[in-house]
């Protein structure tokens, strides 16, 4: 029954990252890089810890260009929509730009809606780990979405510089995962 299971995951990750027109660089199985980083949440500063994340449910981590441009602020509204439903599921939400704590504190009330916390790596580490640096504006991060299961293996990654389907991608491998975790829970 759990191998079953866990192809039924796999197989839904594959049919959604087959839609995808570009893939992120880390492959879905490979352990995700760990990390801290200033993050703020509703204005408020504090260290995001990737591993005291996991600790709690999957995590999905994003990664984006830039704060206030029209995209990432698009994305960041979507997100902000659906982080009840990720919360539901156990998951965190984190975005990820090279943009100051400064830069943050702002766009985490004003386009997140302080529903999720936004962390600052205006030095990239974070972005060139999990291979998310955009190659046409290198000093930036790609669209690249991940979503990092409890155990530290990526379920899923997608990479696409429009919006649109990132929130969509990462709720689907989180209710894929949430479904085999309660099945192989069970007695």
């Amino acid at each position: 029954m759990k191998a079953a299971a866990l192809s039924a995951v796999l197989g839904l990750a594959a049919a959604l990252l087959a839609a995808a027109p570009a893939q992120a660089s880390l492959a879905v199985g490979a352990t995700a890089p760990d990390f801290t980083a200033d993050a703020s949440l509703g204005g408020s500063e504090f260290t995001f810890s990737l591993a005291q994340a996991l600790k709690h449910g999957p995590v999905v981590l994003y990664f984006y260009p830039a704060a206030f441009t029209p995209g990432c602020t698009q994305e960041a509204h979507d997100f902000a929509e659906a982080t009840d439903s990720f919360r539901a599921l156990g998951a965190t939400v984190i975005g990820v730009s090279h943009d100051t704590i400064e830069t943050l504190d702002r766009f985490s009330v004003s386009e997140c809606r302080s529903k999720f916390a936004v962390a600052a790596d205006p030095d990239q580490t974070v972005i060139k780990a999990y291979d998310a640096v955009l190659a046409k504006k290198p000093e930036l991060a790609d669209r690249t979405s991940y979503v990092i299961a409890p155990d530290g293996k990526i379920l899923a990654a997608y990479t696409n510089l429009a919006p649109d389907r990132h929130v969509e991608i990462a709720l689907n491998a989180v209710k894929a995962w949430r479904a085999h975790h309660r099945k192989t829970a069970e007695p």
